[in-house]
């Protein structure tokens, strides 16, 4: 059986998970939960500390860690290696032993992480898949855009689904004035996509246009890998994009689109039915979102 795969992003430390359809709930990474409590960079150097704490956690008769799970997470050699794992529980559990303030603040985020406006649309975002709709939508469309929008935040955002009716700025941008907000999206919506680079001025435009009042970047990413995948049979592997990169080649991208281009070129993959590529896509797509 496949597992479902997650990662979710603390300080731009990675804390992968895996889900266990048996007892449905996550289980995360041992040596990734030690990484970003101690702001430790180096996976070795995470998974020997995590080493010695199981060790003093067992003296002191404290079993986070379940043996009866087979998880494996990849390693920095690139190989599949069985690994420690830890449910909700349990990361609580080795947080609390840890006698600093980083771990009560990775604690603060990690239990209110999945009940977030985000960790709720991610969740939302991880159904798409299974569920078959985003192959009924027909790509390129403001329809489906706005239904892509409306799936993921339905019942979080009152506005889920609508085109805004005011005029919004994000970081110094202003983008496309609500009053002519509708004529530019007829327009965007009869742009040519039949190659590459014809997909990627609509995606730069739909952008610019940014049509709802939250929620365009992550609903924009997964309507442009569905053109990308109903034109040209790819989609992009977005965990091969980082996220400085990502952010500062969308900005350039109002007036000079050539840099991300070139990093979704990069990316590209025909996996296109392939669950972990979709799975990491969503996993990064919210992280671009997470505020630095």
């Amino acid at each position: 059986m496949i597992n479902k795969k997650s990662i979710r992003f603390y300080n731009d430390h990675k804390v992968r998970a895996i889900w266990s359809e048996e007892e449905n709930k996550w289980y995360f990474s041992a040596t990734d939960i030690i990484g970003a409590i101690n702001d430790e960079q180096d996976y070795v150097k995470a998974g020997n500390y995590w080493r010695w704490l199981k060790k003093k956690l067992a003296s002191l008769g404290i079993q986070p860690v379940s043996a009866t799970h087979d998880f494996k997470f990849q390693a920095p050699d690139g190989k599949m290696r069985k690994s420690d794992v830890l449910d909700f529980e349990g990361v609580e559990m080795v947080a609390k032993n840890l006698p600093n303030m980083r771990a009560t603040a990775f604690l603060d985020w990690f239990t209110f992480s999945d009940n977030s406006i985000d960790g709720q649309s991610r969740k939302k975002a991880y159904t798409l898949f299974e569920s078959g709709i985003l192959d009924d939508m027909q790509a390129g469309t403001i329809q489906s855009l706005r239904q892509i929008h409306a799936y993921l935040f339905g019942g979080l955002y009152d506005f889920a689904g609508q085109i805004r009716t005011k005029t919004i700025w994000k970081d110094g941008t202003l983008f496309c004035r609500a009053e002519y907000l509708r004529y530019n999206l007829e327009q965007i919506e009869q742009m040519p996509q039949t190659t590459f680079d014809e997909i990627v001025d609509k995606y730069v435009e739909m952008n610019i246009a940014h049509p709802f009042m939250e929620g365009n970047g992550r609903s924009t990413r997964l309507w442009l890998d569905l053109i990308f995948k109903s034109s040209i049979k790819q989609c992009v592997d977005w965990s091969q994009i980082d996220k400085k990169a990502y952010l500062q080649a969308m900005r350039q991208s109002t007036t000079d689109s050539s840099a991300i281009r070139e990093l979704l070129r990069s990316a590209m993959t025909d996996q296109i039915n392939d669950r972990e590529i979709f799975m990491k896509g969503i996993d990064y797509s919210y992280y671009y979102e997470q505020e630095d």
